[in-house]
């Protein structure tokens, strides 16, 4: 048994059902899993390891529902900055079909470093095209060493260019390949127990590189096994257009003809839905990974994710690839959710007609996107809050430093409102994965040094 006792922390954030905000209190830690949070009268007094985190505020594990690691390869590329989703793809495509086994290893432990120092506990991870001998085993494999949770998408495509669909025909493959690939995945590595650290997820790439036959067979095949299902939906009007062309019908009415809705579902984006479909998606339990940056990047547009959270809609927080991004960080992309759900609000119209404004997302509502809602999205009860019972998933700011000063009098909401940093420790599963703001146990100037050299070969289309 291994236990670690955090003391002195200033401020706790537990995201319970309560939501208590708890000051200077403790958490005790046995065997990866919270046994117990109060005073230290009230708790052991001792264990295998001590944590003093006096001047921190401490929050819940953030979870991160959508990601393109391998995209970290390809940021700023020139001809890509100013392309809308359908042409960044074209551009980027005939790069991403370079990639080895060795650039999805070390593409995927550059975003985990990079969400873990900005907050990231879980992170849900889509990976499409698999040239040159990739696998998602190179992946979950390269996780491991970083030491985060990994909910692994096997994403697939499937309708090329000859086909009808967007992606050229050398990065798609058989709709048996991938199907066979699928259940080895799921019967390798599919963990669904209370603190498993890495989950298989079935996940077609997007209504325009897959087929409707390959949509329906991944639905059946991911039901046979109880895991979840992901894909991007409704991000651009691109997107919309193509369906109503091909198929007939808007995106999310494409999903319930092909099996794609349901409690075990969530897709990435939903910019260009209405009410209507957002009604369903509450009704249904369907989830949305919310990707303000990506958004806002290719200009598709502003998700109504405030609509979507009053009518009932579970909506978790993805930082999309980091080609579209440019970034994996975490709290920032709260912070984004924070500000383009206000600007979609459009407060400042209704102030100057009269009319009585609409409500705002708070700090602490996207706070809980990115912790509660995230766990929800992805189906899992044992992270998001920190209360007994639940896994020991945290990370901790120092309050006391230069960007929060004034800010005080609420260090909650200061997170979000003031420019977004580096946590200082952050701990997965009673394990410490960055302390004193640096990643424990992995040799980030190296990583940095190779991803370079990656990126340029790839790029540039030579070493």
């Amino acid at each position: 048994m291994s236990t670690l006792l955090i003391k002195n922390i200033d401020l706790l954030v537990t995201m319970d059902d309560q939501r208590r905000e708890l000051h200077h209190t403790n958490l005790y830690i046995e065997n990866s899993f919270i046994k117990a949070v109060g005073d230290a009268g009230e708790l052991p007094a001792s264990a295998d390891d001590v944590l003093d985190l006096t001047g921190h505020i401490v929050f819940p594990g953030f979870v991160n529902t959508h990601h393109h690691f391998y995209q970290t390869l390809t940021r700023s590329v020139p001809k890509a900055q100013d392309a809308n989703l359908f042409n960044w793809l074209v551009t980027l495509y005939p790069i991403w079909a370079r990639m080895t086994p060795e650039d999805i290893r070390t593409s995927t432990q550059t975003a985990l470093a990079e969400l873990a120092l900005s907050g990231c506990t879980t992170a849900s991870d889509h990976l499409y095209l698999f040239p040159n001998g990739t696998k998602l085993d190179d992946e979950i494999e390269a996780a491991a060493a970083v030491g985060l949770r990994l909910h692994a998408s096997r994403g697939s495509m499937s309708l090329g260019e000859s086909q009808g669909g967007l992606p050229p025909d050398s990065v798609v493959d058989s709709e048996d390949e991938i199907l066979a690939d699928s259940q080895r995945l799921i019967e390798t590595y599919h963990d669904p127990n209370p603190g498993s650290m890495v989950q298989i997820v079935l996940a077609p790439c997007s209504p325009f590189s897959v087929t409707g036959e390959l949509m329906r067979q991944s639905a059946k095949l991911a039901r046979e096994y109880s895991v979840h299902l992901h894909t991007h939906l409704a991000e651009t009007e691109d997107e919309e257009d193509f369906c109503l062309e091909k198929f007939g019908h808007r995106p999310v009415a494409y999903m319930q003809e092909v099996d794609w809705i349901g409690k075990d579902v969530w897709f990435a984006h939903s910019v260009h839905v209405n009410h209507d479909e957002i009604q369903l998606y509450a009704d249904t339990g369907c989830g949305v990974a919310h990707c303000p940056g990506s958004n806002m990047r290719l200009a598709s547009g502003i998700a109504p994710i405030l609509k979507m959270l009053t009518m009932g809609v579970k909506v978790g927080l993805g930082v999309d690839g980091s080609a579209s991004n440019d970034s994996s960080h975490l709290l920032a992309e709260a912070r984004q959710a924070l500000l383009l759900s206000r600007l979609g609000a459009g407060v400042s119209g209704a102030s100057r007609s009269g009319e009585e404004a609409p409500p705002l997302m708070s700090a602490r509502q996207a706070l809980e996107i990115a912790t509660r809602g995230g766990a929800a999205v992805l189906g899992r009860n044992d992270i998001g809050s920190l209360e007994t019972g639940k896994c020991a998933d945290l990370f901790a700011i120092d309050l006391n430093r230069l960007d929060y000063a004034g800010a005080l009098h609420d260090p909650v909401a200061a997170a979000l409102f003031c420019a977004p940093q580096k946590v200082d420790v952050s701990i997965v599963g009673g394990k410490i994965v960055v302390k004193d703001g640096e990643m424990v146990g992995l040799d980030i100037p190296t990583l940095v040094n190779k991803h370079n050299k990656a990126a340029a070969r790839l790029v540039n289309g030579h070493d």
